[in-house]
């Protein structure tokens, strides 16, 4: 269909690469959009954090600090940006929008690993290519200029274990409170109805069906029978 054709990531008509994925938060249930939203702008935030530690293990590199650091850094970024989106990024997304209970395991399974990864980087061990607080607090003895550079992504990485360690709980709570389970993701599984476009449109009313109801509970006004009264 011409309105899911893939749109993401936008490139420049110039660039002979077509996009690769459909992305619309508008086809996410409101419920989740905001929440949907805010994992994206994580994962463009990891993204960034990868740039900056490039340019700040490119600047390590001038000040002594090795080839080695320096290659590293550019890995993780040409490896790991794309790989995000597709690892966790995606299912997250697919798991909100058709409330599939496989989309959400393989989401904890990939962020967990993302959420123990950031915070190896935050931490800076030397020679794994990231300029993390052991790298960096250890440099202030040799370039304070240089050492400067190199907390900027190392902030950024903190910032983004932290962020990603709230992310990984609330998701986490939320998927609890839906009473879905290992058992109904295995089952999606071995059924294929995590790819199937027609169990997905009814999972997704189902849950848009229940938040509402949800919703209108809570805030009904509450009945009396004539002999409370």
């Amino acid at each position: 269909m011409a309105d899911t054709e893939p749109n993401f990531p936008p490139l420049p008509g110039f660039v002979p690469l077509k996009p690769c994925f459909y992305q619309n938060f508008e086809e996410i249930p409101e419920q989740h959009r905001s929440m949907c939203k805010k994992m994206y702008n994580l994962w463009i935030l990891n993204s960034a954090t990868l740039a900056v530690n490039f340019i700040g293990c490119f600047a390590w590199m001038f000040g002594g600090g090795g080839v080695t650091n320096f290659g590293l850094s550019l890995i993780w970024l040409i490896m790991f940006t794309p790989c995000s989106y597709v690892c966790w990024f995606r299912p997250i997304y697919k798991a909100f929008k058709s409330d599939s209970s496989f989309n959400f395991m393989l989401f904890f399974f990939v962020f967990m690993a993302q959420v123990g990864i950031s915070i190896i980087q935050s931490i800076g061990i030397p020679g794994w290519g990231v300029c993390g607080w052991l790298a960096t607090i250890s440099f202030f003895s040799y370039n304070i200029f240089i050492a400067l550079v190199m907390l900027i992504p190392t902030i950024m990485f903190t910032a983004v274990a932290s962020l990603s360690f709230i992310a990984l709980t609330k998701i986490h709570n939320f998927y609890r409170g839906t009473g879905a389970s290992m058992s109904k993701a295995q089952e999606e599984w071995a059924t294929g109805a995590w790819k199937n476009p027609h169990v997905q449109a009814a999972a997704q009313q189902a849950a848009m069906g229940a938040a509402t109801g949800a919703m209108q509970d809570q805030f009904s006004s509450p009945q009396y029978n004539e002999n409370q009264m």
